[in-house]
């Protein structure tokens, strides 16, 4: 099979099985598959694709023409050879997951015992941010790496890939090996790293051996000189040239991502191909043979990933970077579509957990759009400019829109001027990472003339990182998208319509007609479902309001707000509604999240949040259904703290206090994290999941006292304590509740308790989303939609006054309005009391963390 322009395609469709079957066989054993069915599933369409080939084949000599012959063996042949990839790569798998199962490390897990390890390091070690406002913390260094585990208890480790977070010691590097006794943590199957572990003693490091060692001495040194560089320039010339972001400062990112131009200080498979490309280009001009200038580039690329640290992402990139090579040097037109397709092969044979891999997405999604857009598009472009420039143009552009449905998958949102930033930032990129790549390689031979390479490279890197800022400061940057796998298949499918309108030989008018007014729907029906409607709905919104509850079907995402910083108190089951609501609301920082416990209706949207967050407050960790929400926070730069009872801090001039749980808790709801807010008007008790018992035993140990607002536990089941609720008297109890949602909630129990506690309740399946405001003691209430209650849909009430829209309860016994208000002018008139859980809180003036850890329990960061 192949395209009228001579591209082999005949292995698209076996590079594409082979990565559905790694990402269905990851997976498998969360879903109480076992790992070898979907190999033995394979294995055995496979046998049955080969008899039908022969069988085909054989048909089609006896009774049809030759030419039939050759499409029928052709489309068997292609369909036998896509079912064997899949089970080779489903094999692969059953092989690992197996390996992992029979580790000693399983069972170290499960009985939660400590094992002598030696890893050897398949990462370079990242710096794990320690938050300034956890006094306990200061000074130590942490350091989060990946590695082989090379024995166990001095038997052999099996090779089982762990993530090991680790107090920083002196030579770890990529390559080297270190020895420690530590504790165990499960991952899920799909998670890359197979366990999690924790050093319990210091780590005793052997250094990498010297192929490896001559590559990290010039990283630092490299590193050490471009700090002398100053400003973003001299931060981004390590990223331009080997990739290397530990300068990059938070703003300088935060708009480098905001502009698409992150891409940029990433090694991938663009930064191979440069490389290769100089090494091709020299021996070229050295008069060498076709056969010798690739092996000079391959070799040039070996030393380049060596230099770069040859982790799994690097492979993965140099892999990409070989099939440019190839599609650039084999002298056949259209042979990189099938190299591509043969590199997604062998690497997810050799590690299928990369179909689950954005990174690996990203870079098959770039290096396809180098391959089959670059060319076109440099010709489209060679109209209006120069050759050589139209094509420099073309590559970011090819690259942009073939990863930007991929990037949905990570961020909801369409950087606005992303092009435009890549087209500014395209000329300088290749001129900063050849400058710097030959200033890094120069510098220790020759001190002064490496400098003055990186003082040129610095011209381009400040370029970028101005273009960065410039573009990430217009305003409307970021256009909302529909979020997850919808809006990546919409995305594309714009995208591809767009490519064939553009592209197409024949364009027919009818098709012309009907592919631009699916264009113009796509684009704005998701634009204006995102965008316009939440606008007309923000004009009508009050922007004063101090607490807000998300309409996010079936559970909790509870936002508080106080002098500009925002606390997000869980996250609900899907990361759509939670993106839905913040966009709603403008919010785009999470100073401090909270994640109660790990049930999927409070911690299913982190997705929307990720690259967000500040810090993060947790309970017990739960393993695998843990660590996946945690690892995409940490990942996306958040600060992760586990807490119990004594934690506090501050949000803007709010104090902060953890009632709940005990230190040593197991994880489940009885041990949901149960937040305290004081705030200069009001105070607030956010409760989880929290059962009766775990109520009751709450109560008799920390006595908390009236508060204004109340998160009701577990959406308003029967699982309640009504003497907790009566001692609180709250005003205001949230109820986060998905419309018929199959469970009773809110209980009618509940409601009464509810009710005889003087508290009203605000569900989100009647409301939606609410905004609530303090103004002198009462409460203010606006919400999304209208009820029973007389509230009119995006109508503000008065909570507290006798206003004929103020709430009622439907539940029997609830409070009048005039009663509401005289309570509300009680209130007022009676001092607060502090409570006694805030005795000895001390409040920094900023949104920040600090966690007093118990005796018995110090915060980890996960």
């Amino acid at each position: 099979m192949s395209t009228a322009r001579g591209r082999d395609l005949r292995l698209l469709l076996p590079a594409a099985v082979a990565w559905a079957a790694g990402w269905l066989a990851v997976g498998a054993p969360d879903a109480g598959i076992g790992a070898w069915v979907p190999a033995v599933a394979l294995w055995a369409a496979a046998a049955v694709m080969c008899a039908v080939v022969v069988r085909a084949v054989l048909v089609a000599r006896r009774r049809g023409p030759a030419a039939r012959v050759a499409v029928v063996a052709a489309v068997a042949a292609t369909l036998l050879v896509a079912s064997a990839a899949g089970a080779s790569v489903a094999h692969s798998t059953a092989v690992g997951l197996d390996r992992r199962g029979a580790s000693t490390l399983a069972s170290a897990a499960a009985e939660h015992r400590t094992v002598a390890v030696v890893v050897k390091l398949t990462s370079a070690p990242r710096k794990v941010a320690v938050s300034p406002s956890m006094p306990w913390l200061a000074g130590e260094s942490r350091v989060r790496f990946e590695a082989l585990v090379v024995s166990i208890d001095g038997r052999d480790g099996g090779s089982v890939p762990v993530q090991v977070t680790a107090e920083a010691s002196e030579g770890l590097a990529f390559g080297a090996h270190a020895a420690f006794r530590a504790s165990v943590g499960a991952g899920a199957s799909a998670d890359s790293a197979a366990f999690r572990l924790r050093p319990v003693d210091p780590l005793a490091v052997s250094p990498p051996p010297p192929w490896l060692a001559w590559a990290a001495t010039l990283r630092a040194g490299f590193a050490d000189a471009a700090e002398r560089l100053g400003g973003d320039g001299g931060a981004l010339v390590p990223g331009l040239a080997i990739g290397d972001t530990s300068a990059v400062g938070a703003e300088l990112d935060a708009s480098m991502k905001a502009s698409s131009l992150s891409h940029l200080t990433a090694v991938s498979g663009a930064n191979c191909a440069i490389v290769t490309a100089l090494a091709f280009a020299l021996a070229a001009a050295c008069g060498l043979p076709r056969f010798a200038r690739v092996a000079i580039a391959l070799l040039a690329l070996a030393a380049f990933v060596v230099l770069v640290t040859p982790e799994a992402s690097v492979v993965r990139a140099a892999a990409m970077g070989v099939v440019v090579l190839v599609a650039t040097a084999s002298g056949r037109q259209g042979g990189g579509i099938a190299a591509l397709s043969i590199a997604i092969i062998a690497l997810l044979v050799g590690d299928p957990w990369l179909a689950r891999d954005y990174g690996f997405a990203l870079s098959v999604c770039a290096t396809a759009g180098l391959l089959l857009l670059a060319g076109p598009l440099g010709a489209k472009l060679a109209r209006f400019m120069p050759g050589s420039l139209a094509l420099v143009l073309a590559v970011p552009i090819a690259a942009q829109l073939a990863c930007q449905p991929v990037l949905i998958m990570l961020n909801p949102g369409v950087a606005v001027y992303g092009v435009v930033a890549n087209l500014l930032a395209a000329p300088a990129a290749p001129v900063g990472t050849m400058v710097g790549l030959v200033g890094c390689l120069v510098l220790p031979v020759l001190p002064s003339v490496g400098f003055a390479a990186l003082q040129i490279a610095w011209l381009p890197a400040s370029w970028i990182a101005l273009v960065a800022h410039g573009t990430a400061g217009l305003p409307g940057a970021t256009a909302g998208w529909v979020p997850g796998a919808i809006g990546a298949l919409l995305l594309a499918a714009v995208t591809g319509t767009g490519v064939w309108l553009l592209f197409a030989r024949r364009r027919p008018f009818v098709g012309v007609l009907a592919a631009s007014i699916m264009l113009i729907v796509a684009i704005a029906g998701p634009l204006g479902a995102s965008v316009g409607a939440p606008a007309l709905v923000r004009a009508a919104m009050p922007d004063d309001w101090d607490v807000a509850q998300c309409d996010i079907g079936q559970g909790d995402a509870v936002l508080v707000r106080d002098a500009d910083a925002v606390a997000l108190i869980d996250t609900g089951p899907d990361p759509a509604a939670l993106a839905r609501c913040l966009g709603l609301l403008g919010i785009d920082r999470i100073d401090l999240l909270v994640l109660t416990h790990w049930d999927a209706d409070h911690v299913g949207g982190v997705a929307a949040v990720a690259g967000m967050v500040g810090t993060v407050l947790h309970g017990p960790l739960d393993g695998g259904r843990s660590s996946r929400p945690l690892d995409r926070l940490v990942e996306s730069g958040a600060v992760v703290h586990e807490v119990a009872t004594g934690a506090h801090g501050t949000l803007g001039d709010a104090a902060w206090r953890v009632l709940w749980p005990e230190p040593g808790a197991e994880p489940g709801n009885p041990a949901s994290v149960v937040l305290e807010v004081h705030a200069g008007e009001w105070t607030g008790l956010f409760l989880g999941d929290l059962g009766e018992d775990a109520q009751r035993s709450m109560l008799a140990r920390e006595r908390p006292g009236r508060v204004d607002l109340v998160k009701v536990a577990h959406h308003g089941s029967a699982d309640q304590y009504p003497d907790l609720y009566a001692r609180l008297a709250a005003d205001v109890g949230l109820v986060g509740v998905g419309a018929d949602n199959g469970y009773g909630h809110p209980t009618s129990k509940a409601l009464g308790m509810l009710a005889a506690a003087g508290t009203t309740a605000i569900r989100s399946d009647l409301d939606g989303t609410a905004l609530l405001t303090r103004d002198e003691g009462v409460w203010r209430l606006w919400t999304e939609r209208g009820d029973a209650s007389g509230v009119a849909a995006g109508g503000e009430a008065s909570l507290g006054s006798a206003s004929a829209a103020a709430r009622r309860l439907d539940a029997g016994g609830g409070r009048t309005e005039t009663g509401w208000r005289q309570h509300a002018e009680r209130r007022r008139r009676k001092a607060r009391r502090p409570s006694r859980s805030s005795r000895g809180t001390r409040c920094v003036q900023r949104p920040s963390c600090s966690c007093r850890a118990p005796k018995t329990s110090s915060p980890t960061v996960p």
